[in-house]
């Protein structure tokens, strides 16, 4: 799989704001002007009380690390082993995931608790957000 690019994510309305915000590295996360929540994924109603006045807002870019693994094979197109796939918890909210890789160290040094912090990864008009750790 060497050589190969990695997949472009699908961008839709909803989710436009998330994968495009990155071009001025920002994190941009679904937030509802009703009940004040973040939410992820993005989506055009409020997961918590269902309203559908929601808006994108910057994040500050800093997690922590919740779970993760060590992929040790080949399945992704793009991805060369290994490569860590993991559970982070945003700092604005305990209940806030995103599911992304740790990057910018070996996978054998992450753990749970780790505190990271996102940079984003262009795949055409597209910037993936991926986290590695806080120097």
């Amino acid at each position: 799989m060497a050589g190969e690019s990695r997949p472009v994510p699908l961008v839709d309305d909803g989710s436009r704001d998330f994968w495009r915000g990155g071009a001025d590295g920002r994190l941009l996360i679904r937030a509802c002007a009703a009940c004040h929540r973040l939410f992820h994924p993005p989506g055009p109603v409020c997961p918590h009380c269902y309203s559908r006045s929601v808006t994108s807002r910057a994040v500050s870019g800093r997690a922590t690390v919740a779970s993760y693994t060590v992929t040790h094979r080949g399945w992704v197109p793009g991805y060369e082993p290994p490569y860590v796939v993991a559970r982070v918890v945003l700092a604005e909210q305990p209940d806030l995931h995103l599911l992304t890789n740790v990057v910018g160290c070996d996978p054998e040094a992450v753990h749970t608790g780790m505190e990271v912090e996102v940079i984003f990864e262009q795949r055409t008009d597209v910037f993936v957000p991926l986290f590695q750790p806080v120097a």
